[in-house]
């Protein structure tokens, strides 16, 4: 079984290694449609290679992997795999629906080095002391951490990759200088060109295009600056179509990981009342969940009830992702308290 166990650890790495070069190719580089279903079927198999090692960890110790660092880190990245097939097969569900079917040809170039970096920490940068099953503490022993850690690591999931998309969305407006102009709920009416000061209506973008090309026909000798205008505004059109989607989803996905994680906090004290006898007890974990649930609730409060859209919101979303990333993994490595058992003390 560890043969095997190692064996589908090394294929899961493989291919979505293989699959992230497939994405940034074929739809960074040079699109292609046809070629980016393999990049969907890729992330499928590495998903279940990643599902059979927590099978067979959990076959082998007789209690569910979520016991150390390791085996989260494993749950993460198979996370990051599921959600990318759950947007997915959602879009291609909706595909016929415009008025919510929204350009996610992009999102595999995030989600597979994601799913990569955190598949590669686990198996080649953790000592091989860590990566080891081991029993369960006593406090561990519970029907509750099956629901308690794996809601918090799906949380943790959609988050992370909600939280990468608000700083793609950066990138992308950082240069074009392109401020998104709609409602909280995604329903964008156009974008704001600091540069130029101009408001474009994204309906108007085709009946622009279509005068131009009217004024090329009657004055030929226009045509070289009237084609130099065009070609500025179909890159802008293009650059908004990316933006939008961006915002758009990285709202959706963050939208989905507030709730799972207000869940997985719930779950987590009435756990801690049956194991210590508290509620809440300000361990360094629990206080840097409260200060995550905290960051989200101020990006959904901005984006729904101030209308906040586009670089405001997305601004607190990466901060937000740094915030998780220390109450996954930095209070574990440095802080001390009741969740510090099974994963790693350096103190």
């Amino acid at each position: 079984m560890l043969n095997l166990e190692n064996f589908m650890a090394n294929l899961s790495f493989c291919l979505l290694f293989v699959t992230m070069l497939f994405y940034w190719i074929f739809n960074g580089f040079a699109r292609n449609p046809q070629m980016q279903q393999l990049g969907t079927l890729g992330m499928f198999f590495a998903n279940l290679s990643l599902l059979i090692v927590l099978l067979i960890r959990w076959i082998e110790s007789g209690h569910f992997p979520l016991s150390n660092l390791y085996e989260s880190l494993l749950f993460l990245s198979w996370s990051l795999t599921f959600l990318h097939l759950s947007i997915e097969t959602t879009n291609y569900t909706n595909n016929n629906n415009k008025s919510t079917n929204i350009d996610l040809s992009f999102i595999g170039t995030i989600t597979a080095p994601s799913a990569l970096l955190t598949s590669s920490f686990a198996n080649f940068s953790l000592p091989i002391e860590m990566q080891k099953s081991s029993a369960l503490v006593p406090a561990l022993q519970s029907n509750w951490l099956i629901m308690h850690v794996t809601i918090m690591i799906l949380s943790y999931a959609a988050l992370i990759l909600g939280c990468l998309l608000a700083i793609a969305f950066l990138i992308v407006t950082r240069a074009q200088d392109i401020n998104l102009t709609g409602n909280s709920f995604g329903n964008i009416s156009g974008y704001y060109n600091n540069s130029e000061k101009i408001i474009l209506n994204v309906n108007n973008v085709e009946n622009l295009s279509t005068n131009i090309n009217k004024q090329i026909n009657k004055d030929s000798g226009l045509a070289p600056v009237i084609q130099t205008q065009e070609n500025n505004l179909l890159l802008l059109n293009s650059s908004y179509n990316l933006a939008k989607s961006l915002d758009n989803l990285s709202y959706r996905i963050l939208g989905l990981g507030f709730p799972l994680l207000t869940i997985g906090i719930l779950s987590g004290s009435v756990w801690a009342n049956e194991a210590w006898g508290s509620y809440w007890s300000w361990d360094p974990k629990e206080t840097w969940a409260l200060l995550t649930w905290l960051v989200f609730a101020i990006y959904l409060h901005t984006r729904i009830t101030k209308g906040w859209q586009g670089k405001k919101p997305a601004l607190i979303a990466s901060f937000g992702f740094i915030i998780v990333w220390v109450c996954f993994i930095g209070v574990n490595l440095l802080g001390k308290g009741l969740h510090s058992y099974g994963w790693v003390r350096l103190f």
